[in-house]
């Protein structure tokens, strides 16, 4: 009995269960990860490397971050849920410690399911990389490229080029000068008498219509680095917000599912949620 005594003792003492928070975060990063790969699949997605991706609207970029967020928020209560659901409570307790332990545990289910998130994102983007490495591992690689990829390729087009002829250097080249064309000044005269006299010399092009290629190459490169930044300032909105809603979500969650532990009722900002709940009827002798 002594032994007992000290084991439960030791239980009482531990504020945090682990257990619950593990289960709450594998259930709300799992239940994130299929309401995300339906938003890809049907074409909610905030981030594309299809070059016809730019040309989405800023409204279904504002939908697909809308969508995130609200995904974050279930995800997140429905985690944080069953944390507050599988808490042991231990002894008598005032109302007020109960809640607030329910609500810590919601919230740290919903801190390892963000750092399970950002680890499964990072190991993704990682082995992409990898993919795509041996096709980017000269020297003369750009950043330009996944960007401004399709612009490069219409920049050198040419039906008249020898087979096996190599532009690596002058699409870098082409590259680092088009990403220019989004700052203030744009790009500078030189460059672009530059880009012409390039274009014109790998295409065999005239100088006037080398001229308007690389025109419209500056035109269409600084449209596609403005709806890239936009895409960007979204997602990067979108995924803050989804983040802090979610903690929000996964407390009030947590404190909701203790509640339905202790057959308790729902505070009155939840009451709403009274209907799903199945009363326990408690006897007091």
């Amino acid at each position: 009995m002594s032994m007992e005594a000290v084991t439960r003792s030791d239980e009482e003492g531990r504020y945090l269960q682990w257990t619950p928070v593990i289960a709450g975060a594998i259930g709300g990063t799992a239940l994130s990860f299929i309401f995300l790969t339906f938003a890809v699949a049907v074409g909610l997605a905030v981030s594309s490397t299809s070059p016809t991706w730019r040309d989405t609207s800023a409204a279904l970029a504002i939908l697909s971050g809308i969508y995130l967020i609200i995904q974050a928020v279930v995800s997140f209560g429905f985690g944080g849920y069953i944390a507050g659901r599988l808490r042991r409570p231990f002894g008598a307790s005032a109302a007020e410690e109960v809640e607030t332990r329910d609500g810590l545990h919601g919230l740290a289910a919903w801190a390892l399911a963000v750092l399970i998130g950002a680890a499964l994102a990072t190991v993704i983007g990682a082995s992409t990389l990898n993919r795509s490495s041996p096709a980017r591992s000269t020297p003369n690689a750009t950043a330009a490229e996944p960007l401004l990829s399709y612009e490069l390729d219409r920049l050198f087009r040419s039906a008249r080029r020898p087979p096996n002829v190599d532009l690596t250097s002058e699409r870098a080249e082409a590259g680092r000068i088009l990403l220019t064309s989004s700052s203030h000044n744009g790009v500078s005269g030189d460059d672009r008498t530059y880009l012409i006299q390039q274009v014109g010399s790998a295409t065999g092009l005239s100088p006037a219509d080398s001229e308007r290629r690389v025109d419209s190459a500056i035109a269409n490169s600084k449209t596609a680095i403005a709806r890239s930044r936009r895409s960007t300032v979204i997602l990067a909105f979108s995924l803050a917000a989804a983040t802090l809603l979610g903690a929000v979500a996964a407390w009030a969650a947590a404190c909701a599912g203790g509640r339905h532990r202790d057959g308790a009722p729902l505070p009155e900002w939840m009451e709403h949620a009274n209907r799903f709940e199945r009363r326990r009827i408690v006897v007091h002798s």
